[in-house]
Formats: structure tokens, C-alpha cells, sequence
């Protein structure tokens, strides 16, 4: 395996990931514009306790014997209600955004879910299953954690910063310009660290993804990983990518950790000024005692949000890294839509051609050239070939999973591109060599494809495919749930689950690739038995390795480079003595 390269790379649209991120907050805009405006007066609360406590300090300058008590203690009570009061709305404002993250990252995890299901099938050829989980899950949940919190922060912060600013500048316009001093040092440097900071959560972002993707990986191949004592080598790897993956996070980390401090030393360079300043001010009889200490408290209430708002930058960066990779997802191009007079097919006979069909999956690398075929209704078409010929790629022509280049595909008489998709598909029912079941219920698993299917539907067609004796051994029987992906049984009996799926499905056209490869000889005779009588009337395309099963097909294309060498029963083939001989023959060598 290559070594994971993940290259800097700066966002290609900051201003659109951010409008597109505040989109989704919209659609619940009233609640946002409550929080607004809830922050508004947490924030004015919070702002006049720095007046409150100065007129305190005021009164209490008045000298021994001299200090209004009276005066304090209401000064001090506003000051207590104030704070309280500003606390309580934060609570409630939390709340508020808590449960707005909620819902925009159900969502947005909606809206990626959905977007998978349309895009075609050869997105999934490019991506890794770990990147795109990441995506779902990872990604979301920044975004999320970021409308939760730092949204709500940056809100607040705001709206403190500019109050504080507008008190700083009624009480002594002097000191104020201290403040004025120090604010585009900390906006320019802001500016600098963020052109250095996000294109390393991007790295970050992409890191795990690969980190994900590679863990999904081996644990899919553990069986195979243990077989050949290649534990040591999988580890080796797993470090190499564990180690891109921790040093994207570090460096992501220090210099967005390096922002706040470094904010921080400005803003307290600019308090110690203003102490300075405001003593010697105070010495003069310039100000007064009350508007220097309110002064220095509306000066921790300015820098004390900034330097928040410098702590969540960093945040704010992963954020917009993690959703312009969902963005861009949501961005990829979907499979091409029906025609606009495309047809429901309905009344579906079974009649297949294919006429002169070249494909490739590349533009420059075709790899079926001027493919012809003829399937008649409810005859068997077996598929052979070696490795690479293009037997799959037939079925996924088929299915229109993707279009042809050149040529046409008909199903009785009509090109596929005039029907739509989920009709065409809907047409099939297809056993995979590669099986797949959920976690579910065994009855559940085999009447995936039939809506409504009947108990007795169900037990038919699991007895046609020879997998009922082994169902009724079970705890539950057809209750008996499944785990994820089919762990407590074997493959061998998840095959026989996707077969009686497919029996049960009351298509006209049926594709099996290589579906009993994962049975024993004797079962494969019996289910190739059963098949044949409850596949009587439909149209059958079988890609088959074992050339044994398939010696009672009514028509054999031999496929070889993406052209059709050959092609007949069984009995002419092997007359013949050319490409299926010699496949045939070389199985039993």
C-alpha cells in the first residue's frame, strides 16, 4: 500500500462554505433572530455592571466617615442583577443554539445520506468507505459542535465588544485611543494565522478521513490479515498513516492553540497602558476614580470576548474545512436524470438486445468494442470469460448503473435510456457474488425486495433455495436476527439468503453473478434445480466461473477483451474446440 499523501490545500470558497453553512440556519431563522436578540440583552446587562460598580467605587471615594452605605449596597444590588440577569439569558441562548445544532446537523446528515443514494455508482469506485463515514459522522459533528458554541460565542462577543468600546469612548476618549491602537495589531494578525491555520484543518480533516478509511479496510480483511501472519505489516502501516494523521492534528493545533495567548499578551500590553495612562491622568485630576476603574473593567469586557473570539478561530477554521468536504460531496455530480418524457416499464417480456455497444469507464480506455447480444424472454444467457473480459460490466450496462457510449441497449424494443432508471431496475433481481444482508430479522433479510410479502411467500421461496432445514435449527427461526453484516452466520448461508431475496422479488429479468460460488457441490446442484423451475418465464443472465453450472443454458457468450468471441449452447461450444473449450477444459485438468 502507498504511503498516504495528503497535501495543504486552501479552501477554494470560503464565502461560499460560510453562506452555505448559514443556510441551514434559515430555515429555523426566527429562532435564530430570539437568540440574537436575547444575546443583545444578555449582553447590555452584563454591560451596565461596570457603571454600576464604578458609581460604587465613586461613592465609597468619598472619604472615612463620609462613604454612603446606602448607596453602595443599591449599587451593589443593581451590579447583582445585572450579572444574574445576563447569566440566565446565556442559559437560555445555549439552549436555544444547543437545539438548533440539533437539528441542522439531523439535517445536514439527511441531506449527505440522501445525496449517496443518488450519486452514481462510480463515486464509490474512487472513494473509501472510511472517507465518506467520516464525512457523515466527523464532519457533521464539527459543524454542529461549531453552531452550538461558537456561534452562540461569537454572538455575544460582538455585541460585548462593541458596547464596551461605545462605554470606553463616553468615559475618557483618551484612554480609548489605546484601545484604537491595539485593535488592527490583533485584526492583522488575526488575518495572517488564519491564512496559516486552515489549510492545516483541511489537512486534518482529510487525515482522519484517510485514517478511517484505512481502519475500515483491515478490519474487513481481518480473516485474511491472520491467514497470513501479516499482523506486524498492518501494523507498520497503521503507524505510518496513524502518524500523518496525529502530525495534521498537531499541526493544526499549534498554531491555532498560538492564537489565543498571543492575543492575549496584546490585549493585556494594552491594560497595562491603560492602567499607566489612566494614573497619571488620575494624578492630574483629569479623570475621575469611578470612570478609571469602570474604564478598566469595560477594557477586560473589550479584550476579554476578543480574546475569546481568538480561542474559537481555530475552531471556526475546522469548521469551515469540515463543511466544505460535505459541501463538496453534496456537490458532486449525481446520476444523470430521466429524460423528460422518459416511460414507466411496466408489462415487462423479457426481451434483451444489445446493439453494437462500445463502453469504457475512462474516455480513453474503452473497454467493451462493438458488443452485440440477443437475450430472448425467459431464456438463460450465461456470461464466461476470464478475468477482466467485461462480464460485469455488461450487468452494469444493463442495469444502467452506467450509459453507453456508443450503441444502444433494448428491453422489448425500447432503448433503456427512454424508461426510467428505478423502473429498469426495479425489472431485475440480482444475486451478487459479493452478498450483502442487515441487521435484521431473517424474514426480514429475504422479504427485503417485497413489499408486504406474506409468511408463506417467504418460507417458499427459502425452501426453493435450500436454506429452510438450516432457518428452522435456529433459536427463533425466521425471527432469528441477524448481527451487522451477517457476522453469526456463515457466508455460505448469507448467499442462500440473497438467492431466496431474489426468488422472492417477482421480476421478469434475472442476474446472477456467480451467486453459488460461496455453496458446497451438492447444494449447488439442488439450488441450480430449484432456480431453473421458479426462474420458468423469465429472462436470466448468469456471469459464471464454474463453467459446470451453467452446461443447461439456452445461449453462452463467450467474452474475451470486451468482444464477443463466441457464442452458442453448450454442445456447439464444445464442438467448436476455441476460446470455451479451452476455458472448460482447463477446469478439469
Amino acid at each position: 500500500m502507498a504511503k498516504m499523501s495528503v497535501q495543504y490545500k486552501r479552501p477554494k470558497d470560503t464565502k461560499g462554505t460560510l453562506r452555505r453553512m448559514l443556510s441551514y440556519l434559515s430555515s429555523y431563522k426566527y429562532l435564530l433572530l430570539l437568540a440574537i436578540v436575547l444575546s443583545f440583552c444578555s449582553s447590555y446587562l452584563s454591560l451596565l455592571g461596570p457603571r454600576y460598580a464604578g458609581a460604587a467605587i465613586n461613592e465609597a471615594d468619598a472619604g472615612v466617615g463620609m462613604v454612603n452605605m446606602d448607596m453602595v449596597l443599591y449599587y451593589a444590588k443593581r451590579m447583582l442583577f445585572v450579572y444574574v440577569g445576563s447569566s440566565i439569558l446565556s442559559v437560555l441562548i445555549s439552549v436555544i443554539m444547543t437545539s438548533l445544532s440539533k437539528w441542522i446537523a439531523r439535517k445536514m446528515r439527511r441531506d449527505v445520506f440522501e445525496k449517496l443514494l443518488r450519486l452514481p455508482v462510480g463515486y464509490y469506485h474512487h472513494m473509501t468507505a472510511g472517507d465518506i463515514i467520516s464525512r457523515v459522522s466527523y464532519d457533521v459533528d464539527v459543524v454542529s459542535t461549531c453552531i452550538a458554541t461558537d456561534v452562540t460565542q461569537i454572538m455575544t462577543s460582538l455585541v460585548t465588544v462593541v458596547g464596551a468600546f461605545v462605554m470606553m469612548i463616553t468615559l475618557s476618549p483618551a484612554l480609548s485611543v489605546i484601545v484604537i491602537i491595539t485593535i488592527p495589531i490583533s485584526i492583522t494578525y488575526t488575518a495572517r494565522m488564519r491564512k496559516k491555520v486552515r489549510p492545516r484543518y483541511s489537512r486534518r480533516s482529510k487525515s482522519y478521513g484517510s485514517l478511517n478509511g484505512f481502519v475500515e479496510e483491515m478490519l474487513t480483511g481481518q480473516k485474511t490479515i491472520q491467514a497470513y501472519a501479516y499482523e506486524d505489516t498492518v501494523c507498520d502501516r497503521f503507524d505510518q498513516v496513524n502518524t500523518e494523521a496525529a502530525d495534521a492534528y498537531y499541526d493544526a493545533e499549534y498554531y491555532g492553540c498560538a492564537i489565543g495567548p498571543t492575543m492575549n499578551f496584546i490585549n493585556n500590553l494594552s491594560l497595562a497602558l491603560i492602567a499607566m495612562l489612566g494614573s497619571i491622568y488620575y494624578m492630574s485630576g483629569a479623570v475621575a476614580l469611578d470612570q478609571i476603574s469602570s474604564f478598566v473593567l469595560y477594557s477586560r469586557k473589550f479584550s476579554g470576548p476578543i480574546n475569546e473570539i481568538a480561542n474559537i478561530v481555530n475552531e471556526l477554521f475546522s469548521a469551515l474545512s469540515a463543511a466544505e468536504r460535505i459541501f463538496t460531496l453534496l456537490d458532486e455530480p449525481e446520476e444523470l436524470a430521466d429524460a423528460p418524457d422518459a416511460r414507466v416499464l411496466e408489462n415487462v417480456q423479457g426481451q434483451v438486445e444489445l446493439e453494437h455497444v462500445s463502453f469504457g469507464y475512462e474516455p480513453e480506455k474503452t473497454i467493451l468494442h462493438d458488443l452485440n447480444m440477443q437475450a430472448q424472454p425467459g431464456k438463460l444467457i450465461a456470461i464466461v470469460g476470464p478475468t477482466g473480459a467485461g462480464k460485469t460490466t455488461i450487468i452494469n450496462l444493463l442495469m444502467r448503473f452506467y450509459d453507453v457510449d456508443k450503441g444502444s441497449i433494448r428491453v422489448d424494443g425500447r432503448d433503456i435510456r427512454e424508461d426510467t432508471r428505478s423502473s429498469l431496475r426495479g425489472a431485475y433481481a440480482m444475486v451478487l457474488q459479493d452478498t450483502w444482508v442487515f441487521s435484521g430479522t431473517i424474514f426480514e433479510n429475504i422479504a427485503y425486495g417485497k413489499e408486504n410479502a406474506t409468511r408463506e411467500e417467504v418460507v417458499r421461496a427459502a425452501k426453493a433455495a435450500r436454506i429452510h432445514p438450516f432457518i428452522m435449527r435456529l433459536p427463533q427461526g425466521y425471527d432469528t436476527v441477524i448481527s451487522e453484516d451477517g457476522g453469526n452466520i456463515s457466508k455460505g448461508q448469507k448467499q442462500l439468503l440473497t438467492i431466496a431475496r431474489a426468488m422472492l422479488y417477482d421480476a421478469k429479468m434475472l442476474i446472477l453473478d456467480e451467486a453459488t460460488s460461496n455453496v458446497d457441490t451438492g447444494t449447488e446442484r439442488q439450488v441450480q434445480k430449484a432456480m431453473r423451475e421458479l426462474m420458468a418465464g423469465k429472462t436470466c443472465f448468469v456471469i459464471a466461473h464454474r463453467l459446470s453450472t451453467i452446461r443447461n443454458a439456452d445461449h453462452i457468450l463467450v467474452v474475451e477483451h470486451g468482444d464477443v468471441v463466441e457464442q452458442g449452447t453448450h454442445a456447439d461450444l464444445m464442438a467448436q474446440r476455441g476460446a470455451y473449450y479451452r476455458l472448460y477444459a482447463a477446469q478439469f485438468e
